[in-house]
């Protein structure tokens, strides 16, 4: 979030709010969060066992809860710092959602939703930039995934097809229907019991199987699957390459001027 909400404070922002967004957006704060995050995770785990609930209950509920109330109050400070501008920036939104949801009542039809606050571990993506470049370069890979998805949801398909009119009448429960085919299809793909589970069965009815499922892993396991991580592993280099523009000093410093520069703006224009 550093540089699209600090580049954002333009010339007309208040020096105290500039301050604010130093402080709140600095190392010491950030490290602080970090740490905050990381304790909230352990006391969300040690929450599940029920044998240590029953000892340390209201001491790990209170740990939550100052945990919670330290989001609150960044959240607070960042609303206050950056106003409008706040929801300009999507991680900013996602710290927001995720905070929200840990407020809901544990009471009521919108208790089942105090599960997601456990989605306030991924609070870390937005906190730690080489987390943020990672999920950068996999948005900015989608629409290549989605070529690839392209591809295999076609090669599934014909697979699917297939299968089920060579082995539905002796298998009906892995082939007969293309649902069941797909399923059994995507656990082969996985290799998950793919051999002693349904392939030598198979094999032990229709001797030449093998030449339906060892090109479909092929295809499937070894092709299909590495494209996802080509498409991915190719995104990252690209940004890696980007120039890193994530000086904040720099940043606050353009800030500053801008807010200079209207400020002398504006006395010109009185003298006129």
């Amino acid at each position: 979030m550093s540089r699209d909400d600090l580049q954002s404070l333009k010339a007309g922002v208040a020096e105290w709010r500039l301050k604010l967004a130093t402080c709140i957006e600095g190392k010491v704060a950030q490290r602080f969060i970090v740490t905050v995050i990381l304790v909230n995770a352990v006391v969300l785990g040690l929450e599940t066992d029920a044998e240590l609930m029953e000892g340390l209950g209201p001491l790990l509920h209170g740990l939550d809860l100052v945990c919670l109330l330290i989001f609150v109050v960044e959240i607070l400070v960042k609303l206050v710092a950056y106003r409008i501008r706040f929801w300009c920036s999507g991680w900013n939104v996602f710290d927001f959602v995720v905070v929200a949801i840990a407020l809901l009542p544990g009471a009521g039809p919108l208790a089942v939703l105090r599960v997601l606050r456990v989605f306030r571990l991924l609070r870390l993506l937005t906190v730690l930039p080489q987390l943020r470049r990672v999920v950068a370069a996999f948005l900015k890979a989608i629409p290549g995934l989605g070529g690839v998805m392209t591809v295999m949801a076609v090669f599934f398909y014909v697979a699917a097809v297939l299968t089920t009119s060579l082995f539905a009448d002796d298998f009906p429960d892995w082939f007969g229907s293309i649902g069941k085919s797909l399923y059994s299809l995507f656990q082969i793909m996985t290799l998950e019991s793919w051999s002693m589970g349904i392939v030598r069965p198979v094999m032990e009815v229709h001797p030449w199987a093998w030449l339906v499922f060892v090109p479909f892993i092929v295809i499937a396991t070894f092709t299909i699957l590495n494209l996802f991580i080509g498409v991915i592993v190719s995104t990252m280099q690209e940004l890696s390459l980007l120039p890193e523009s994530d000086d904040q000093d720099t940043l606050l410093i353009l800030a500053r001027i801008e807010e200079d520069l209207a400020a002398l703006r504006q006395q010109v224009e009185k003298g006129k």
